[in-house]
């Protein structure tokens, strides 16, 4: 009894050390098959997307997100749905630190008011030059806290690469999801893209005799095919063109004004611009802007095809105060409600404003008077790019 007893406590000994050192050679194996797929940047994952009667019977709308009234800062909180957004924290190499100044200049007066305070946060180096060419992989789609848009980390295809630009970020496009191809053909299209089509500064990106090596030339319908087959190729959206290779009608966002420069107009949330026409001479390119006014602007000059991501940012509600704070933004004075030192409407008994019209705290006039006169009805010379004004009162109203 006692040997048998003694024999099974002994195979059960021998049983859980050969357990244990299977448990342990494989966690050991899972840490190294983790340290060897551990990645610089992580993948965005897929979402679960719901069927159509999950959708129906949810709380939440398709386009926002609101919250049950437990709380009066919640009752009226809405925020736009973004499930593709990447959860973590961005690459800390491509961040700075922000220094904040609280809307004053170098000499400590206050240029800015109602700014000040804010949570903590970090700049986000975003490239707005795009002057790598060649196919980047859209690694994921990113929330920037320092802009309304969202934007995508890049990683270059390029293994001889700098090591400073294998990632780099860029302003997300709407529609751009990770594992899209964008590419940047700043700096022109290259040779053998697309059999038949030369670049040259002197097509403008119009059907023009192109000739062959062997000195033939090809006739107006080959090049028009050409070119056709290169707009297939590169008109999508995220990929960076000069203007002259971009067709009259497409939506374009971060234009340029300068061919070495970065783009600097249209890169707010949700707004785009538009190529209205290519002048005859070959040199400027008449562009619609978000604000109606229609502008020209050199065809050397870059522009990203798409509509800038998050149109639905400006529908969003912050829902209370303190969520205000948090970005930054301090309460906002009636002038009527200072005295009269302080402001042009302030002092004098009960609310009135002593029959002045509308000022600024320095000042200004702000209802009506234009402080600067863009295009042909300004000054000589004052904007002479600007081919119509942005719609004013009558005309904007009637849009």
């Amino acid at each position: 009894m006692f040997s048998r007893c003694g024999a099974s406590l002994l195979r059960s000994c021998f049983t859980s050390i050969a357990t244990a050192a299977s448990s342990s050679s494989r966690a050991t194996a899972a840490l190294q098959a983790n340290v060897q797929t551990r990645k610089y940047a992580t993948e965005a994952t897929t979402q679960y997307t719901p069927t159509a009667i999950n959708a129906a019977l949810a709380r939440t709308s398709e386009l926002f997100k609101s919250y049950k009234p437990v709380t009066p800062g919640r009752r009226h909180l809405k925020r736009p749905l973004n499930s593709h957004l990447w959860k973590g924290r961005p690459i800390r190499l491509l961040t700075m630190a922000l220094r904040k100044k609280g809307g004053r200049n170098n000499h400590g007066h206050i240029t800015v008011r109602s700014r000040g305070g804010g949570h903590r946060r970090r700049l986000r180096i975003v490239d707005f030059m795009r002057s790598e060419p060649g196919p980047h992989d859209v690694v994921r789609i990113e929330y920037d806290p320092n802009r309304s848009a969202h934007i995508a980390l890049l990683k270059n295809r390029n293994p001889n690469v700098d090591g400073s630009k294998v990632w780099s970020y860029i302003l997300a496009c709407d529609g751009l999801r990770a594992g899209h191809v964008v590419q940047s053909f700043r700096r022109g299209i290259p040779d053998g893209l697309v059999p038949g089509y030369v670049d040259s500064e002197n097509i403008r990106g119009k059907s023009v005799d192109v000739t062959g090596e062997d000195g033939s030339t090809q006739t107006t319908s080959t090049a028009s095919l050409a070119l056709g087959v290169l707009r297939a190729m590169t008109i999508k959206p995220g990929n960076v063109l000069p203007l002259r290779l971009i067709p009259t009608g497409t939506i374009i966002h971060s234009i340029a004004l300068n061919p070495q420069g970065r783009a600097i107009l249209v890169r707010s949330a949700g707004t785009f611009g538009q190529v209205v026409a290519h002048e005859d001479n070959g040199r400027y390119t008449q562009v619609r802007l978000q604000s109606g006014e229609v502008r020209r602007v050199l065809q050397d000059c870059v522009a990203t095809i798409g509509k800038v991501s998050n149109p639905l940012w400006k529908n969003r509600s912050l829902g209370k105060a303190g969520r205000a704070r948090w970005l930054g933004r301090r309460p906002h004075v009636r002038g009527a409600a200072m005295n009269r030192c302080d402001h042009p409407h302030g002092g004098g008994r009960g609310k009135s404003k002593g029959n002045k019209h509308p000022r600024s705290i320095w000042g200004w006039l702000t209802k009506g008077k234009r402080t600067r006169k863009p295009g042909p009805k300004g000054p000589k010379n004052s904007n002479k790019m600007v081919v119509r004004e942005r719609p004013r009162g009558k005309e904007k109203r009637s849009n």
